[in-house]
């Protein structure tokens, strides 16, 4: 027999197991000199699981808080304002005010935004989606500790959206794979029209290249001599960090 009881309740279980013909307990000294239970005599008595208040019951205080964004899937709008919207609930709701030193209240009382995190795993999606995402981050990111925690892939635009969390908050599973490559744009038209929106790939490359210089430690020089292989560059875990796309592999 189980029985399932909050902690509040124990003593009706402890009342429930007395019988009228109980005979009285016997001293310490008694109890152990008896013969431990065989397993056959553990089986039979009642097993009591004590559980912890459902969270519906618990206070606000006590409520797990859960401040975690998904960047899953491919980079496109849709994810991109559910990313953006996300993190903006999460710098409204993470203020809460503090004192400036416990040990003495009188130096007054500051707010603070408590962190959040943004798990990434994506093959990449569109160069401008990613922008908006990193731009967002960037300021979020001026009041609120955001840690990165790239799992599976973290590939094409993934890769900066990894490394723009905060400096020693940036976390990747020790089997995610890393892949950087050169921005793929595709056009069609009158010549005119083909200069012009090759132009528009070469600033998002020369864009990409200097804003993944500043959030990580590869130069400007190293990226473009990886892009000139012409072909996807896969990263592991362990190079990732020591080109300071990522900081700790968990």
């Amino acid at each position: 027999m189980v029985f399932l009881i909050n902690e509040e309740d124990e003593h009706i279980v402890e009342n429930q197991e007395k019988k009228p013909d109980e005979k009285p307990p016997v001293d310490a000294d008694a109890e152990e000199q008896k013969d431990p239970a065989s397993p056959e005599e553990e089986a039979a008595m009642p097993q009591v699981i004590v559980l912890s208040p459902p969270v519906s019951q618990m206070s606000q205080e006590d409520k797990p808080k859960v401040r975690v964004i998904g960047m899953i899937g491919h980079v496109d709008e849709d994810k991109s304002a559910e990313v953006i919207y996300g993190m903006l609930l999460m710098k409204k709701t993470s203020r809460k005010e503090v004192l400036v030193d416990e040990e003495d209240p009188l130096k007054g009382i500051e707010t603070v935004c408590e962190p959040f995190e943004i798990i990434i795993s994506t093959y990449g999606g569109s160069a401008f989606e990613m922008l908006g995402i990193y731009d967002m981050m960037r300021q979020v990111r001026e009041e609120c500790e955001i840690s990165t925690h790239g799992i599976g892939k973290v590939m094409s635009a993934g890769v900066l959206l990894l490394a723009a969390g905060t400096k020693g908050k940036r976390k990747i599973g020790e089997n995610c794979r890393v892949m950087i490559h050169s921005v793929i744009g595709g056009s069609h038209g009158a010549i005119h029209d083909l200069e012009n929106e090759m132009e528009e790939i070469k600033w998002m490359q020369d864009r990409y290249i200097k804003i993944l210089a500043s959030e990580t430690s590869m130069t400007e020089r190293y990226i473009k001599n990886l892009l000139k292989r012409k072909v996807n560059v896969y990263l592991n875990a362990e190079e990732a960090v020591e080109l300071g796309i990522a900081d700790i592999i968990v």
